[in-house]
């Protein structure tokens, strides 16, 4: 992900945050938390997203990243997507571009890749499984 303008990583809650902060060392750039609702300080701000058994919300800081930041999203694995598709709303909504994503492991049945390129997001996966 090198010479791509990033200018923060974003990692979700909470293997996200391992490989995302060791991401962002690497590249030298900030560090954002992507957390469950009202596990982070201060003023955040929330998505609300689809689960299979009802809905969630996970929520960034509301001053962390704004308009010409460029995002790096980065989680452990994905699956149905629906995480990470709500992530990238998120962030967007602060005006940030995201663009990229990427992930140790793709549960490849399941879709939630193929769902976050239908956002505009370039998924790069480590290692792909069934996901049933």
């Amino acid at each position: 992900h090198r010479g791509l303008g990033i200018t923060h990583v974003a990692g979700i809650e909470a293997r996200g945050f391992i490989w995302g902060a060791g991401v962002a060392i690497a590249l030298g750039v900030g560090f954002v938390p992507v957390r469950k609702k009202g596990k982070l300080p201060g003023e955040t701000i929330g998505q609300n997203y689809a689960l299979e058994y009802g809905v969630d919300t996970i929520e960034i800081h509301a001053d962390v990243v704004d308009s010409g930041d460029r995002v790096l999203l980065i989680d452990d694995l994905i699956a149905t997507g629906g995480t990470a598709v709500a992530a990238v709303s998120l962030l967007r909504r602060t005006g940030a571009t995201v663009a990229h994503a990427g992930f140790v492991i793709d549960l490849e049945d399941l879709g939630g890749a193929e769902k976050l390129r239908a956002t505009g997001v370039e998924v790069f996966t480590l290692m792909k499984f069934d996901g049933h």
